[in-house]
């Protein structure tokens, strides 16, 4: 506890020191005023003089990424008006008619950034703590996020869907974009009438993205706290049409072959759906009866040569909405709140029958999340029934103070244990101009041995300027800090002789720096180079040395859009338990001192060409062996219509003589087609001969109608020895927005 008080103190230095260190005032700056319609918005393209012509003319600008310096040398004209049902956006963006459009799916976060693009960005609570974001590309395809918060950076998170719609136009030295964006799509209060706004120019034929207001280039794009002032005429009203039902149907054939009791394939027919209810104009309750989530993108398989468990991203709709109110908890390493672990047993998928979920402002300064969802009883796993509630009240000018409660009950018979609950408090200091944060933060775990050492506190920040970015974090972890429903991986140590899991408590430290050069001049070639260094220090419970990795790098990032990392690591191990790497055939690797150094080239081309490839290879000493890495990446695109594309990635392996020596692939294949902006093929085949598994998985959606959609899905596994056939299934499902 000492050492953490230490620590603490300073953390405090630079909180002290650059607080007092002022953000321009955009949103005094850069003010758009919006009034009424006085003629009927159609949204066709076109700019019609009648319609746009009375409203306030946004232009002028400045770059943003890879220069904040000057104004945008391609330039765009935007105009903002409302109805009684929509707000309405135009925006004209000037260029030379070479476009990049690299598809025409929606809610492609790469493709869409990858694109010639127009973002608008609104903070309607108008509280610096969240946001929303729609965009469209100039071949038509839609993006719709929210933003959130971490780390003191903003960042767009694409899982968010809502019902909005645009148009595109093309002509030969400009495109128009017309978006209409639904009242009751936004969370607002009707009494506040200044709302937080900015756009977002991408210019791939410049590799350049421009912004409506200027601010460093340290701080995303998207950046809450750099948004201009959206000032209405008027009080915009309570949006109509509170309630929103989207039932879907699904029928589907499923064969599990390694199930020697099951004959032939299962047929089911499905029905359920969403109930979505606007309580207040920011306040949204969402309810779920039998969910279903087969038409989730498929899981991107990866290679696992760590001694802890890794954890595939969350992929199901119903747990992504709006997940930043539960998940914006902890560091990096670990997180209290995990909304994967609900539902899926040991990778088995846990039927649910009901959920719910509540989020959005209380009042302007308190923003809320409560969560409940049952899973049913299975011949393995007992009934569940999972609640979560988490709250945010700003404090000072952009400080929070945020507290998070989970608990998971058992409601059937069950071996196992019958609850789980954990509790964090959680302090978060950003300054007011963003370039400093800090998070305090404690939390516990409660279960029913009432065990000791239950804690995890420490805190985390950085401190960003255009050049100089620096940050560290401080976790200390008891050996009984138990996530049943988050991410503490390092925790539980595997005995690999004698099959046990040891839970053991640590302390991690993790400072990095980083410094970048910005060439000037328009003959350079790059937009910046740099040196950073990142380093992970574990101590055991009692102080004494766990495991230090050390990492230094050195990058380029071209005005092609190609990059190059240079990256040197060094690890070393005080390995406490034999452990197994590449396999239970071999002998485990023994308990010991283990110092070993890697160096890796990576490399990425010009995601603007048609062929776009990246590789990274590595080698250096690994444990009491070697380690070569390779993985090469390429792709082909036949823009806007369709990309196809193969990973490769090896890991020749060769440890000391008698613990064994193994070549690991990972081979996987996307083809994705787009027939139209509504019509998607998507195809993945994947080969990973360290899980023993070989898949496919093909989805056609078609976006009939706004947020209504039918889907047809395949899907099977085969293990990588003689192909044998583990499962097999083929769901058709249809939603429909009511």
């Amino acid at each position: 506890m000492r050492r953490f008080w230490a620590a603490s103190l300073l953390a405090l230095v630079p909180l002290v020191t650059v607080s007092q260190n002022r953000g321009g005032n955009t949103r005094a700056l850069f003010k758009y005023q919006i009034r009424k319609a006085t003629e009927p918005i159609v949204l066709d393209g076109t700019i019609g003089e009648k319609e746009w012509e009375p409203h306030q003319l946004a232009t002028n600008f400045f770059n943003h990424w890879p220069n904040d310096e000057g104004q945008a040398r391609n330039q765009t004209e935007v105009r903002v008006t409302y109805d009684h049902e929509n707000v309405y956006i135009m925006a004209k963006c000037y260029d030379t008619g070479r476009r990049i459009i690299q598809s025409l799916v929606r809610d492609n976060d790469d493709d869409y950034w990858g694109s010639d693009n127009f973002s608008v960005v609104l903070d309607p609570v108008n509280t610096k703590q969240s946001g929303l974001l729609f965009g469209v590309t100039a071949g038509g395809s839609e993006i719709e996020g929210s933003l959130v918060i971490e780390d003191g950076q903003t960042w767009m998170s694409p899982n968010w869907d809502n019902k909005w719609s645009s148009k595109t136009t093309q002509y030969s030295d400009y495109w128009v974009a017309e978006i209409a964006i639904p009242l009751k799509t936004l969370r607002y209060n009707p009494n506040q009438r200044d709302w937080g706004v900015n756009f977002i120019r991408g210019d791939k034929q410049n590799n350049a993205y421009t912004t409506w207001t200027q601010f460093p280039v340290n701080f995303n794009g998207v950046s809450i706290n750099y948004m201009g002032t959206l000032e209405w005429d008027q009080s915009p009203e309570k949006a109509k049409g509170t309630f929103i039902l989207n039932p879907y149907v699904t029928s589907s054939s499923i064969r599990d072959y390694e199930d020697s009791k099951q004959k032939e394939a299962k047929l089911n027919n499905d029905l359920g759906g969403e109930v979505k209810v606007a309580l207040t104009s920011s306040l949204n309750l969402d309810l779920t009866l039998f969910p279903d989530f087969s038409n989730a993108d498929v899981d991107q398989q990866v290679t696992n040569i760590t001694r802890f468990d890794i954890f595939l991203p969350e992929q199901r709709n119903f747990f992504l909405e709006n997940n930043d109110i539960f998940s914006n908890f902890g560091t990096y390493d670990i997180k209290p709140f995990f909304s994967r672990r609900i539902g899926i047993m040991d990778g088995e998928a846990i039927p649910i029958d009901f959920g719910g979920r509540l989020t959005g402002n209380i009042t302007q300064n308190l923003r809320v999340g409560v969560m409940n969802v049952q899973t049913r009883r299975t011949d393995e796993f007992a009934a569940q029934n999972y609640s979560v509630a988490a709250f945010q009240q700003k404090v000072l000018q952009r400080s929070a103070i945020k507290a998070l409660f989970i608990n998971r009950q058992a409601t059937s018979a069950t071996s196992e244990m019958e609850y789980s609950r954990n509790a964090g408090l959680e302090f978060s200091y950003i300054s007011e101009s963003g370039k400093l944060n800090n998070t305090f933060m404690y939390h516990t775990s409660l279960t029913p041995e009432n065990l000791g050492d239950t804690h995890f506190y420490g805190f985390t920040g950085n401190y960003l300027t255009k050049r100089f970015r620096t940050g560290w974090l401080l976790n200390v972890v008891g050996e009984n800090y138990i996530t049943e429903l988050g991410i503490n991986p390092r925790l539980e140590n595997y005995n690999a002789l004698t099959e046990e899991t040891v839970r053991l408590g640590y302390t991690l430290f993790n400072p990095w720096v980083r410094y970048l050069f910005f060439p000037k001049g328009e003959n350079s070639k790059l937009n910046y180079h740099g040196l950073r260094t990142w380093n992970n220090l574990y101590l055991n419970s009692d102080g004494s040395f766990n495991e230090l990795e050390n990492n230094l790098a050195y990058d380029f990032e071209y005005r092609n859009t190609a990059k190059l990392n240079l990256i040197g690591r060094y690890q070393k191990v005080d390995l406490l338990f034999p452990t197994e790497l590449i396999g239970d055939e071999f002998t485990p690797i023994p308990v010991g001192n283990y110092s070993f150094a890697r160096f890796d080239v990576q490399y990425s081309s010009d995601v603007r060409k048609t062929v776009v490839w990246n590789t990274n290879v590595g080698y250096g000493q690994f444990f009491n062996g070697t380690r070569l890495g390779a993985m090469l990446q390429g792709s082909l695109r036949f823009r806007p219509w369709g990309t196809f594309g193969l990973t490769y990635d090896y890991n020749d392996i060769r440890l000391a003589e008698g613990y064994g020596k193994k070549n690991l692939h990972l081979a996987r294949f996307n083809g994705n087609i787009s027939f139209s902006n509504k019509l998607f093929l998507t195809n993945v085949v994947q080969y990973n001969s360290r899980d023993n598994n070989f898949s496919a998985f093909s989805r056609l959606q078609w976006r009939y109608s706004p947020m209504s959609d039918i889907f047809l899905i395949y899907n099977e596994n085969h293990d990588t020895e003689g192909l044998g056939i583990k499962n097999r299934s083929m769901v058709l499902k249809v939603t429909y927005w009511l």
